[in-house]
């Protein structure tokens, strides 16, 4: 699996794991909802680590904590 896939099933994981929506995610992150949807539909392939960082802030992990999965 590439890492535009990994990134982005990450994402989806954490927000079932955590039980919150795209939308509720991208309010606590302080990211347009269509910032995170362009990632999750390949739009944007290619995160920037501020972009991580700040969803990584909204879900309440580091990034050490989002890129510790298999």
């Amino acid at each position: 699996m590439d890492t535009y896939h990994t990134v982005k099933n990450r994402i989806l994981n954490l927000c079932e794991e955590k039980r919150i929506t795209i939308n509720k995610l991208a309010t606590e992150s302080g990211i347009a909802p269509s910032t995170i949807k362009n990632i999750l539909y390949g739009k944007s392939q290619n995160p920037g680590i501020v972009t991580l960082k700040m969803l990584c802030d909204g879900l309440g992990i580091s990034l050490i904590e989002f890129f510790d999965t298999e």
